[in-house]
C-alpha cells in the first residue's frame, strides 16, 4: 500500500493522481500479475463476493470480499494479513506477489495517521483504493474500493452527466468525492486543474476554473454545499464561473433547498448527490440511481440482508404516511469490504447490498434522503425524521440552514430541537419562530414541531462540508433548564 500524505499541494495532489494513475490503469487486476498474466493457476484469495438475487437487482460484481479470519486470533490485523499471504500458493512468483497486494493507495489528509490502516500488512486482494472514513463514529475505517468499482463510478457519472468532460478539483482530496474528481479526470483523459491551497476563496476558484472554462467538451466540478454558499454570495466573476460549468456536482451532506433554490435560480446547473466511501462516493443523482446501482428500502428494525419490509411514517405534506426505512444500495460501484476488518465488513456487506445508515424513502421513484438511522427522534414514542423537518424549515423565508436533532427530556425521552442560521444578519429578529412552528405543524404534525429553538451564526461542520450534528446537540442542551 502507498501512502500519500496531501498537505494541501498542488504537487500532493499530482502524486496522488500519478499514483491512482497507476493503481487504474498499470496495477494488476484481481488475479493478475503486473504483465496481466493469470495468477489464478498459482492460487489466489478465492472470491467470496455474491450476485444479488435476480428478483431485486440485475447488477452484476457487488458485495463483498470478505477478508479472511486466523484460527488463532480471529479478526486480528496481523492474521488478516497473514491469512491473506497463506492464500496464494508458494509457486507464485515474488513480483506477482507483490504486484497483487501493494499496489493500492492511501491518501491521508493533514493530521490524518495511517496506523490503524496497517500500511506495513498486504493490502486485500483487488484494492486500488483504501480511504480512510470515520463516519459518524469517530473510529476510523479503510474503505477497500477496486478499479473496477471506481471506474465504474466515473463512468456511470459521465454518462448522468452527457459525457466525458475536464474537471477541477476544489475540494479536499482525501475523501472520496475528492478522489473520484480525480479519477472521473484520469477516466475522461483529461488535464486535472487543481484548487490551489490556501483555504477555499471565491477568487482562487475563479482562478483554478480558466483553465477548465477554456478547454473543449464538458466541463465539471464537484463542491460541497459550504463552498457552493460562498461563490453565492460571492457574486460577480465566481457566479459567472459556476454559471459557466456544465454541471456542478453538490453532496458531501445534505443541502439545504433555499440554497439549491438560489443557484438554480441564478443559472447555476446544480446536480445534488447521495452516496458515501463505501458506493465510490455519489451513486445517486437528483435521487436517480446511476447506471448499474440498485436502491431499496428496508425495515429499521432488520438485519442486513433479510429484506423486512419498511415502516410508515408521516413525512410529505398532506399527511399521508408514505413508508420510510434504511437504505441499501448495489451494484458495480460497492466497495469490497473495510481494511483488516472481517467482522464489519460481513455486517454491512450482505448478498452484494451494502446497508448504509441512512434512512430513506422512494418519492415517485425518486430517492429521499431522511438522515442517518442514529438521528431519528422518538419523542413520547412518535419517530420523527430530522431531514423532513429541516427541509420544512429551510423552506421558510429567512431561513438559510436547519438542523434537527433530538435532545434528552425527562417527560417525552427526546425533544424536537433547531439550530436555524438566517439569512440576514439580524438574526431571531428577523425570523418569527411561531411561524416556523406553525409551518412544521401544518406539514409534518404537532409532534415533529421544535420545542426548543435556537439561532445561531454557523452550523458547526466536520469533515467534507457535513454538519457535526453531536456540536449541535450540545449546543442545544446548554438551553435546557436545569434537573
Amino acid at each position: 500500500m502507498r501512502v500519500i500524505p496531501l498537505d494541501g499541494t498542488t504537487a500532493a495532489v499530482r502524486e496522488l493522481e500519478r499514483a491512482l494513475r497507476r493503481a487504474l490503469d498499470g496495477g494488476p487486476q484481481r488475479g493478475q500479475g503486473p504483465s496481466g498474466a493469470g495468477l489464478a493457476s498459482h492460487g489466489t484469495l478465492p472470491d467470496t463476493r455474491t450476485t444479488p438475487d435476480p428478483t431485486t437487482a440485475t447488477a452484476t460484481g457487488v458485495g463483498p470480499a470478505a477478508a479472511p479470519e486466523s484460527p488463532t486470533t480471529p479478526g486480528s490485523a496481523a492474521a488478516v494479513g497473514a491469512t491473506a499471504l497463506d492464500a496464494l500458493d508458494p509457486l507464485a512468483s515474488t513480483a506477482a506477489l507483490t504486484d497483487l497486494v501493494g499496489w493500492g493507495v492511501l491518501p491521508l489528509g493533514p493530521e490524518e495517521s495511517a496506523e490503524r490502516m496497517h500500511p506495513e500488512i498486504p493490502l486485500e486482494p483487488g484494492t486500488a483504493l483504501v480511504v480512510r472514513t470515520s463516519g459518524s463514529t469517530g473510529e476510523a475505517k479503510g474503505v477497500l474500493l477496486s478499479a473496477t468499482a471506481l471506474r465504474a463510478s466515473a463512468e456511470a457519472t459521465h454518462r448522468y452527466l452527457g459525457g466525458p468532460g475536464t474537471w477541477l478539483l476544489a475540494m479536499p482530496a482525501q475523501h472520496i468525492a475528492g478522489v473520484q474528481v480525480i479519477v472521473r479526470s484520469i477516466v475522461a483523459g483529461t488535464p486535472l486543474s487543481v484548487l490551489p491551497a490556501g483555504g477555499f476563496q471565491a477568487r482562487r476558484f475563479v482562478e483554478a476554473a480558466v483553465d477548465v472554462l477554456g478547454s473543449d467538451g464538458p466541463r465539471y466540478t464537484a463542491l460541497v454545499p459550504t463552498q457552493l454558499t460562498r461563490l453565492l454570495d460571492a457574486g460577480g466573476d465566481a457566479l459567472a464561473a459556476l454559471r459557466s460549468f456544465d454541471a456542478v456536482l453538490v453532496g458531501g451532506a445534505a443541502t439545504a433547498p433555499h440554497t439549491l433554490a438560489r443557484a438554480r435560480d441564478a443559472g447555476v446547473r446544480v446536480v445534488t448527490t447521495y452516496g458515501m466511501s463505501e458506493t465510490a462516493g455519489g451513486c445517486v443523482y437528483d435521487g436517480v440511481p446511476l447506471d448499474g446501482v440498485q436502491v431499496r428500502i428496508t425495515g429499521v428494525d432488520a438485519h442486513p440482508g433479510d429484506g423486512s419490509p419498511p415502516e410508515r411514517a408521516t413525512l410529505a405534506p398532506g399527511g399521508d404516511p408514505v413508508p420510510y426505512g434504511v437504505i441499501e444500495l448495489g451494484g458495480p460501484t460497492l466497495a469490497h469490504g473495510y481494511r483488516l476488518a472481517p467482522e464489519a465488513t460481513r455486517a454491512a456487506f450482505v448478498d452484494g447490498w451494502f446497508r448504509t445508515s441512512d434512512l430513506g424513502t422512494l418519492v415517485n421513484g425518486k430517492l429521499e434522503v431522511l438522515g442517518r438511522v442514529d438521528d431519528m427522534i422518538n419523542t413520547g414514542g412518535v419517530k420523527i425524521a430530522p431531514a423532513a423537518v429541516e427541509r420544512v424549515l429551510a423552506g421558510q423565508p429567512g431561513v438559510a440552514e436547519a438542523c434537527v436533532v433530538g435532545v434528552p427530556d425527562p417527560e417525552w425521552g427526546q425533544r424536537v430541537a433547531a439550530a436555524i442560521v438566517s439569512t440576514t444578519d439580524s438574526a431571531d429578529s428577523a425570523v418569527d419562530q411561531s411561524r416556523l412552528a406553525a409551518a412544521v405543524r401544518v406539514e409534518l404534525g404537532a409532534a415533529a414541531v421544535p420545542r426548543l429553538l435556537r439561532f445561531v451564526d454557523a452550523l458547526p461542520l466536520r469533515g467534507p462540508g457535513k454538519v457535526d450534528r453531536a456540536a449541535v446537540v450540545g449546543l442545544l442542551s446548554r438551553d435546557l433548564p436545569a434537573r
